[in-house]
């Protein structure tokens, strides 16, 4: 199974150019699941169709930007049940669609659907409270499913966070917050180690309005697969690269590098909890 992560920029910084690049992309990869973000759903346009064709079954999220923009699942495999989290709170949260997707995928590997969490907190680099507060709702409203279910979970998305920040710390199994902890693995360090490998480049990446362009090359995009029956992850990662991460003809697809990882279930692996 191939899962991609990928912010997608929106219409923003001429997307007519920007597209061929995505798409050129995405014909290479043929991801089986994706999750996105900063795209566009409206009752006229749908930017997931437009970059991955109409094979594809979607899932938006109804929370959205004023020009549509927003989370949304593909898959190859058809989507049951599906889940939405609003993730604005409080003030510091308002005016922007902080949100969380989470859809059943009918994957032929298993009878149980593939939990997959698309998972978009706050962007604001001061917001790292709030981004802690994000990722406990979203683990712990996809515990109280697993607990119920047993599924196997992919989370992915663009967390707005570096590996080091308390948010990504709690989904790593490496911090507690609010009382409560979880344990993920991340796919880049489960085939990369301690390689930096950032996403989000201001260093070479024209894309990045003025406020960012001074700011420091990071790693904020994220596959993690959850660690079952207080052991190690469910499933195996056997490939884990960015995307995205060179122009083609000098255009860049997104401000935003993507990750892909390859993933396979684990045989003979017990239900999950």
């Amino acid at each position: 199974m191939r899962v991609v992560t990928q912010n997608l920029l929106g219409h923003h910084m001429d997307w007519p150019r920007r597209r061929h690049v995505v798409t050129s992309w995405l014909q290479r990869l043929k991801p089986d699941v994706m999750a996105v973000q900063e795209v566009v759903a409206t009752d006229d346009y749908d930017q997931v169709t437009d970059v991955l064709g109409e094979e594809y079954h979607i899932a938006h999220h109804p929370l959205r930007e004023e020009d549509g923009s927003g989370i949304s699942i593909a898959s190859r495999w058809p989507i049951g049940a599906v889940r939405e989290l609003d993730l604005q709170f409080g003030p510091r949260t308002a005016g922007f669609a902080a949100s969380a997707l989470i859809a059943d995928i009918l994957w032929p590997h298993s009878d149980l659907p593939l939990l997959l969490v698309n998972h978009k907190p706050s962007y604001r680099t001061n917001l790292e409270y709030e981004r802690g507060r994000q990722a406990v709702l979203t683990a712990g409203f996809v515990e109280e499913i697993v607990e119920r279910t047993g599924q196997q979970v992919v989370v992915a998305g663009d967390f707005d966070a570096m590996p080091e920040a308390a948010s990504v710390r709690f989904w790593r199994g490496m911090a507690s917050l609010d009382g409560t902890s979880v344990a993920y693995r991340d796919a880049w360090q489960l085939t990369h180690g301690d390689l930096p490998g950032p996403t989000f480049v201001p260093s070479v990446m024209p894309l990045v309005t003025e406020r960012w362009q001074n700011d420091l090359d990071r790693r904020i995009d994220y596959i993690l697969i959850r660690c079952t029956g207080g052991g190690g992850p469910g499933l195996r990662v056997t490939h884990c690269e960015r995307i995205l991460d060179t122009p083609i003809d000098g255009v860049w697809g997104s401000d935003h590098f993507g990750v892909t990882a390859d993933i396979e279930p684990v045989a003979g692996r017990a239900r999950p909890w």
